[in-house]
């Protein structure tokens, strides 16, 4: 039960902070590849095209028919399962113990394609009778394929009698935020150590692409990537030579350019030797890090001629980045003072 305080106003419940962290999840299981891929491509942020309310759900259960075996594989190279479940439960655990430091709180975790879903962080806060909601998408970059989709699902499923009263805030990114800098700065270096003194290594600035019809509608995904990147460059002061790109890309439409692969046959071309390629927009590992990047394309530069490939962790559970979203929370609900604090 919430304590109350009194006022002038009478009785009042003390805040209880419920924050939902929102994710893309990832099947647990490789039974689960399937019905992953189907709740990923039925959704209106994702497939979207004239007459697509007819034509989504019989498309959405052919594409992932046919991308189940080949991304099945995949998963079963990397354990089996998707490892992003897995961080985001630590993560989610590890802010819930920072914020209650400074207040009453409780995390969820709100996945938008596998468990747990949007309804089950809803419930789990509600039960909990949280009075102040702050919801904090894992994307730092906003995306209407990201963040809004996240969203989208999150007004479909809540209802305010669930939650009288009670206050809500919406993160929308976070891509320039000093502290969140600083975490990718720290990361960049961590990795940098790992080559030799007198190697100057092409840092390749990765994000999952999207097509670029998403940006000529506004998106502001691609500008945010690339003012996440000159943040980090100008605070880390490398002065070594980079590249942004983009990832994962699917079908056959246009989409962000150039991609890793391309990127990669440059390395070739400018006979780079050593490569260190920063996952710029994850924050977890999960498959587009830990097969696509350090499997597929670590295959690819070494048989072109890279002498040493590297692949910066995600933020995953750093100390620093649990306290960033320990600060993104904080400056929401409380005291700008106690906000500051918690750096």
């Amino acid at each position: 039960m919430q304590r109350a305080r009194v006022n002038g106003m009478g009785l009042q419940k003390e805040p209880k902070i419920g924050v939902v962290l929102f994710q893309l999840g990832g099947p647990d299981s490789l039974e689960a590849v399937e019905p992953f891929l189907y709740n990923l491509f039925c959704d209106p942020d994702i497939i979207d095209f004239p007459f697509a309310k007819i034509a989504r759900q019989p498309l959405a259960k052919l594409i992932s028919i046919s991308r189940a075996k080949k991304v099945r594989d995949h998963y079963a190279h990397i354990g089996g399962k998707s490892p992003i479940v897995e961080w985001t439960k630590r993560q989610a655990a590890a802010l819930e113990e920072e914020l209650r430091t400074h207040q009453d709180a409780r995390v969820a975790i709100a996945m938008r394609y596998w468990h747990p879903f949007t309804d089950e962080a809803i419930e789990k806060l509600r039960r909990e009778e949280c009075n102040e909601l702050v919801l904090l998408p894992l994307y730092p970059q906003y995306s209407h394929t990201t963040t809004r989709s996240s969203y989208n699902e999150w007004q479909r499923r809540f209802k305010p009698t669930m939650f009288p009263g009670a206050n809500i805030h919406a993160i929308q990114s976070y891509h320039d935020h000093p502290a969140y800098i600083d975490c990718m700065v720290e990361k960049v270096n961590e990795t940098l150590a790992r080559f030799p003194g007198e190697a100057r290594p092409h840092l390749v600035f990765s994000a999952h692409g999207v097509p670029v019809s998403v940006i000529q509608a506004g998106d502001p995904y691609q500008r945010h990537v690339e003012e996440t990147t000159r943040l980090v460059l100008e605070r880390g002061k490398w002065e070594l030579p980079f590249t942004v790109c983009y990832q994962s890309k699917v079908g056959s439409s246009r989409w962000l350019e150039p991609s890793i692969h391309t990127v990669t046959h440059q390395m070739a071309e400018k006979k780079e030797r050593h490569v260190l390629v920063i996952p710029i927009a994850f924050v977890s590992d999960h498959i587009e890090t830990l097969h696509e990047i350090d499997v597929e394309v670590r295959e690819e530069m070494l048989a072109l001629g890279v002498e040493q490939f590297e692949m910066m962790p995600g933020l995953n559970t750093s100390p620093k980045f649990i306290q960033t979203l320990v600060e993104l929370v904080l400056a929401r609900v409380t005291k700008p003072a106690l906000a500051a604090q918690a750096r």
